[in-house]
Formats: structure tokens, C-alpha cells, sequence
């Protein structure tokens, strides 16, 4: 067991787990953050999304070990009032279904809206590639990401 010091969601929190310790089990389990989900635990389907800094990364292949001072947002994060445009732009568009994957795809487009504030639909294609909707929300996650855009 070791401590960690944490920047999440603009809070810090200090955390005394193994280092190999995945960030979604520290957060879901040690700090009760438990809008990001397992999925797959295998870094495939993007349900565990975070941003690390301005970057999309799994948080179930992510050790607690590497986070260093870097700061997480979580979709808890994201917004205080849940009015983030992405967050806005997914409800005007109907996005959710089951609404599992939803935590995950929306923090992966907050980071490719970050990098690339009016991306093309080729753009966003690649930059969601890899978030998996097991309902086949796309045409409705591209269309709520460039709504969002334009925010």
C-alpha cells in the first residue's frame, strides 16, 4: 500500500492503495465517484473514460502509480449542474438509450472537443472509434458532438 495525492474534479484527495491499482477502482470504490463504469476492464470500450490533463484515457488500464500530479476530470466533473454543452447537446439529441457507455463517450468528446473545437464527422469518427454503444447510438453521438460544437 502506498499514498497518493489526487487532483480529481478540481478536489484533492489523498487515497492509500496498492500503486498497480487501476484509477477506476479508486475512484468508483475509494472515493465513490461512481459515474465512470466498467466495461470491459481491458481497456477496449471506453465505458471507464477520463480525462487525464486534456487526454481521453481508459481508467481501467490506467495505475494509480502513474497519475502523478496530473489532474482527472470524471464526468462528475465535467460540469457542476450537468450544463456542459456536450452534457446539453446529448439530451437535446436524444443520445442515451441505456445510457451505460454515455459517461465514457461524453468524456471522450470533451477531449476531442478540447483539441479540435469544429471537428469534421471524419474527425470525430476517428477521435470516437473505440468508444463502443452496445444500443448503436452513433449517428446521435456524432450529431450531439457537433452540436456541441457549435456551443
Amino acid at each position: 500500500m502506498a499514498k497518493f495525492n489526487l487532483s480529481i474534479n478540481g478536489k484533492q484527495h489523498e487515497v492509500d492503495v496498492d500503486p498497480s491499482t487501476p484509477m477506476l477502482w479508486v475512484l468508483r470504490d475509494h472515493l465513490d465517484l461512481v459515474g465512470t463504469k466498467y466495461g470491459c476492464g481491458i481497456a477496449q470500450c471506453g465505458a471507464c473514460t477520463v480525462l487525464l490533463g486534456d487526454v481521453a484515457v481508459r481508467s481501467c488500464s490506467l495505475p494509480v502509480s502513474q497519475v502523478g500530479q496530473q489532474k482527472i476530470t470524471t464526468i462528475e466533473g465535467l460540469s457542476e449542474n450537468g450544463d456542459h454543452p456536450l452534457q446539453l447537446a446529448w439530451l437535446e439529441n436524444d443520445v442515451p438509450q441505456c445510457g451505460y457507455c454515455q459517461a465514457g463517450q461524453i468524456m471522450n468528446a470533451a477531449a476531442l472537443l478540447k483539441a479540435n473545437p469544429n471537428p469534421t464527422d471524419e474527425e470525430i469518427e476517428a477521435a470516437m472509434n473505440g468508444n463502443i454503444c452496445r444500443c448503436g447510438t452513433y449517428t446521435r453521438i456524432k450529431k450531439a458532438i457537433k452540436a456541441a460544437a457549435q456551443m
